[in-house]
């Protein structure tokens, strides 16, 4: 095929989608090892090259690289995906939202450039989701892998972690050119807490008796400190907006997280489920108005009382209502994240509930079984057993813990307490309050801090308003990752759309639906959009396509 007529084939089938789907296949390969191979050259490309012993963002290197990535992208559309399963299709989509993910981040996001935030190097925990929330560096120090004492592999590992700091740090400087004022200012604590939990890593066993060890750490504790410093300086001349806009905004949510929603429709979604939440709040409390109010755990031992009686109610009605399919490994993954008693003038919202109940904060630990699952039943297919990049599992993972929360209130989870039920709907009131604001941000309407106001103003009974860490932690994060704000109530309305298609063909089919087959089914997809869940599970995929 003459050259220029394959690059326009190869430009129309990224605007509209893979062949086999209306698209001519004249002169393109179509076998799913192809897929599989490609996908393995795809993630080594993504991983950028070293530079002074630190990933390379600088932006000659990514000038440099473009073509090696757009060959990448005509291979993938060149595969003709006729005659593939359904299960093999949704493997292409997501190699092409993750490459369109990386495309956007070079266009757009660029958080390399714009966002400080993307230089934080020390992760103390593991995420809830399958990689860390929001745009992060390809070289992180994860403390919480470690074991300590060291054994040697894992001495040398640690000091391999930590001597890519002060490198990554210096490039920082440089590569740090945008204009954008909030994720710029907020940025800056990030970067100077990293300090602090640096300097707590000497304080592990057998750390200060290893002077290797302790000159790594205290050059990165140097480097960062320098950074937080020049950020601080750099910070009076940053004038500029944070948000990509809306547009930008559209484009990303469908063609990298697959969420085929614009940004007026998530508005007004949004403004829906927070009105809803209020609304059934106030009709939970007068349904209720005669029942004792509940009290919140005061004392460590109350708490963990409240703990070990919620677990065991969660996992029972799991198992015993039918819920999904209880694995050995859940009740272990629940019981490592009940939590422990907070004083209450230092909780901040979500731990205010779980003092009342956990129960709707654990059932939101949905989390914990589906990272469990990844640890223990890795998906068959390479595409999907790994984390998806830039967040793009924010749907499902989000998404589902989001809804589980109000599924299994409807399934009688609290008949036994009703009062609980309230509990869920403020859950509800504050998490489209936050992604209200969020959207709004991106758009450029309000900073992140009035963003922040519909974020407390609008959750019920002021539980936002008590510990301002929070509220800061998440309207950041949100401005960093556009669409995973919202994405706890898209990804609920996604999924409940998911379940009435699946009640719905097995009404047409005259088969009997069973919310387990429904929650099984999506479990062994793995953490993929629920855009694509739901097509695999109901064989309809026109939001995709």
């Amino acid at each position: 095929m003459n050259p220029k007529r394959l690059w326009l084939l190869c430009l129309s089938l990224f605007l509209t989608g893979p062949a086999g789907k209306g698209q001519p296949s004249a002169d393109v390969s179509g076998t799913y090892p192809e897929l599989v191979t490609l996908f393995n050259d795809w993630r080594a490309f993504e991983t950028p090259p070293l530079r002074n012993g630190a990933p390379d963002y600088t932006a000659e290197t990514f000038e440099k690289r473009h073509p090696a990535f757009e060959q990448l992208r005509a291979r993938l559309l060149a595969i003709d995906t006729t005659g593939w399963s359904t299960e093999q299709q949704v493997d292409w989509h997501i190699v092409w939202a993750e490459m369109n993910g990386y495309d956007f981040n070079q266009r757009v996001l660029q958080p390399w450039a714009r966002d400080p935030a993307f230089y934080k190097s020390l992760w103390t925990a593991r995420s809830d989701v399958p990689a860390h929330e929001g745009p992060t560096h390809h070289r992180t120090t994860e403390i919480w892998t470690y074991a300590f004492p060291l054994s040697p592999s894992e001495r040398q590992r640690l000091l391999d972690d930590l001597q890519v700091i002060p490198p990554l740090n210096a490039q920082a400087k440089g590569n740090l050119t945008g204009n954008a004022r909030d994720l710029w200012i907020a940025g800056i604590r990030d970067i100077r807490r990293q300090s602090g939990g640096l300097k707590d890593i000497l304080d592990r066993p057998g750390v200060r008796e290893d002077a290797a060890l302790v000159s790594a750490i205290e050059a990165a504790i140097t480097s960062t400190r320098e950074l937080a410093a020049w950020l601080e300086a750099e910070a009076k001349t940053k004038t500029g907006p944070s948000g990509i806009g809306k547009d930008n905004y559209t484009w990303y949510l469908q063609k990298v997280h697959l969420v085929p929603l614009t940004w007026e429709d998530e508005v007004m979604l949004l403004k829906r489920e927070l009105a809803r939440a209020w609304a059934a709040l106030k009709l939970e409390e007068h349904r209720n108005r005669n029942l004792p109010e509940l009290i919140a755990a005061d004392s460590p031992e109350a708490y963990a009382e409240l703990t070990e009686r919620s677990a065991r109610s969660l996992m029972n009605f799991l198992e015993q209502d039918e819920m999904v399919t209880v694995k050995d490994y859940f009740a272990p993954a629940l019981r490592a994240h009940l939590g422990q008693y907070i004083p209450e003038e230092t909780r901040h919202f979500f731990w205010i509930t779980a003092h009342y109940d956990p129960r709707p904060l654990y059932s939101h630990f949905y989390h914990w079984f589906e990272l469990a699952r990844m640890d223990n039943e890795p998906h068959a297919s390479p595409v999907r057993r790994g984390p998806l990049l830039y967040n793009i599992f924010d749907s499902r993972n989000e998404g589902l813990a989001t809804a589980v929360e109000e599924m299994f209130l409807q399934a009688g989870l609290y008949d036994d307490d009703p009062r609980v039920r309230e509990i869920v709907y403020i859950l509800i009131a504050q998490r489209a309050a936050r992604g209200l604001g969020s959207l709004y941000a991106h758009a450029n309407e309000m900073t992140m801090e009035e963003a922040g106001g519909i974020h407390q103003e609008y959750t019920p009974r002021g539980w936002m308003k008590t510990e301002k860490e929070l509220l800061l932690f998440e309207q950041h994060l949100y401005l960093r990752q556009p669409g995973y704000g919202t994405s706890y109530i898209t990804g609920k309305y996604l999924v409940e759309n998911a379940l009435a298609e699946f009640a719905r063909m097995k009404e047409a089919q005259g088969k009997a639906f069973r919310i387990r087959d429904f929650f099984d089914r999506l479990n062994a997809m793995g953490n993929i959009p629920i855009a694509l869940g739901h097509w695999e599970m109901t064989g309809d995929g026109k939001a995709i396509k």
